[in-house]
């Protein structure tokens, strides 16, 4: 079977989270999805355009679809960008959806100070390996990394490892798991990126889809205000 290029703009998604903080700024572009990640099996999915597509992606290969063009673009949260390390991607713009935290976690009983005294050695679980280990060298501490993709929680409950670096939002599993955040790596929020070849040969009909995301997280930032919410 040939497959027919696609001659217009790929937009790649992670379904959950970022893909429903993302449509109202597809809107505001005038892209409205034909079919529901959640309800369909389709991985390309149409939209009213019929010059965009979007695919729908693991959230940690959002970076490297757009890196290698199989995308010309995508929204991806720092987290992973920090992860990837963003080779071959454009980042203009902070979405400022889907924010929360990358943080240190330890057991509520965990002496955390006396843990990271220079020249310590921590078995620290996460998916987050880059940025654990850039976070912990630069305090001086020697990591053993435990690469895990679920329930993070578990691993220092059940002595395998020390701390885990995760992504916290409300706090509340690590509460009723009897564990605590005590320091924040980084802020995380989702972040619009361009394959780099692709913005430039594509610029005039990338670009009125990047206004479109920059005007509508501006209206969103001004809506926040107004209502006393931050960010």
């Amino acid at each position: 079977m040939t497959i027919s290029p696609f001659e217009g703009i790929t937009l790649a998604l992670s379904k959950g989270r970022i893909y429903e903080d993302t449509l109202p700024l597809l809107q505001a572009a005038g892209i409205v999805p034909l079919s529901d990640p959640e309800s369909s099996r389709q991985l390309i999915l149409p939209t009213n355009r019929p010059d965009v597509r979007l695919v729908i992606v693991r959230a940690s290969d959002v970076p490297t679809y757009v890196q290698y063009g199989a995308a010309d673009m995508g929204v991806a949260g720092k987290d992973v960008l920090l992860e990837h390390g963003g080779e071959g991607l454009y980042q203009p713009l902070d979405l400022g959806i889907a924010r929360c935290r990358l943080m240190v976690a330890v057991p509520q009983s965990f002496d955390y100070s006396k843990a990271i005294q220079r020249g310590a050695r921590l078995r620290v679980a996460t998916k987050y390996a880059s940025s654990a280990r850039n976070h912990f060298a630069l305090k001086g501490v020697h990591v053993d990394l435990i690469k895990l993709y679920g329930s993070m929680e578990l691993a220092p409950l059940t002595g395998l490892a020390d701390v885990i670096v995760d992504l916290v939002s409300s706090g509340n599993t690590l509460k009723a798991n009897h564990l605590e955040a005590v320091e924040e790596i980084t802020a995380i929020s989702a972040r619009l990126i361009l394959n780099v070849a692709a913005w430039k040969l594509s610029r005039s009909r990338m670009a009125p889809i990047v206004d479109a995301f920059s005007h509508g997280v501006a209206s969103a930032m001004t809506g926040r205000t107004n209502t006393g919410i931050q960010g």
